[in-house]
């Protein structure tokens, strides 16, 4: 198996759990959340972020509103809905649980 792939699917796996902790602490322009996960160092590319908002706005758990800039066309900033904050509080309990499990079970015995 290549352990970069593994890696690329672990991540994956994650990434709508960290835009929604991303959009946790307030709305956020699409370039905000993508630096927010930058630092969190989770590299994401506008191509793969923008789907990812679609659906989750699809499923209800954002929402946006349209903002006119100065500098070019109106900006789509996102927020958690209430649904949103639901899930994520779920998503965080569930993220907790399997976070202890596994690291229960790799821990690496000691001699």
């Amino acid at each position: 198996m290549d352990i970069e792939n593994a890696k690329a699917q672990m991540r994956k796996g994650v990434l709508e759990f960290c835009i929604l902790g991303v959009l946790s602490k307030g709305e956020a322009y699409p370039s905000d959340i993508l630096s927010g996960l930058k630092q969190a160092r989770l590299i994401v590319v506008e191509g793969t972020l923008y789907p990812l908002l679609t659906r989750l706005k699809n499923d209800g758990l954002l929402s946006y509103r349209w903002e006119e800039s100065t500098q070019g066309p109106p900006r789509k900033y996102y927020q958690l809905t209430e649904s949103g904050r639901q899930f994520l509080a779920e998503l965080r309990s569930t993220w907790e649980d399997l976070a202890h499990a596994v690291n229960q079970t790799t821990k690496i015995a000691q001699p």
